[in-house]
């Protein structure tokens, strides 16, 4: 079974969401969605500034297997983004939930936070997967 850190929340779409304290949430792809994904080659990621809606694409993670879309969790404001990856992409495969995050966001609906899934909810739709 995959890694599911129980202080953080998750989507269906396998994004993960960190909490950073005020209105700042950071954002990275489950250690299940990386393992689905294989060996990841390169990352593309939005500018800094950028704004988006919940459910917008954002950008794209390449594998040796297939890209994918990365999708907002949440809405809100490209305020960091994850400069290592574009040197070290693997990041996403070694460390899914520390180093291998993607972009860090100043929330617009922070309401939107009770609409995530906790880690049993994900595991939930992980084994549905299965």
């Amino acid at each position: 079974m995959s890694d599911i850190p129980s202080d953080l929340q998750y989507v269906a779409s396998h994004e993960w969401i960190r909490d950073e304290g005020d209105g700042v949430v950071a954002i990275g792809v489950t250690d299940h969605a990386q393992d689905l994904l294989g060996d990841v080659v390169f990352v593309e990621l939005p500018d800094v500034g950028t704004e988006f809606a919940n459910g917008d694409d954002i950008g794209v993670v390449e594998s040796v297997k297939a890209a994918s879309d990365i999708y907002a969790p949440l809405s809100g404001e490209v305020i960091a983004v994850n400069e290592e990856l574009q040197d070290t992409p693997e990041l996403v495969n070694s460390d899914p939930y520390s180093d291998g995050w993607f972009i860090k966001i100043r929330l617009s609906a922070p309401e939107e936070l009770g609409e995530l899934l906790d880690a049993d909810g994900y595991s939930a739709v992980c084994e549905s997967e299965s």
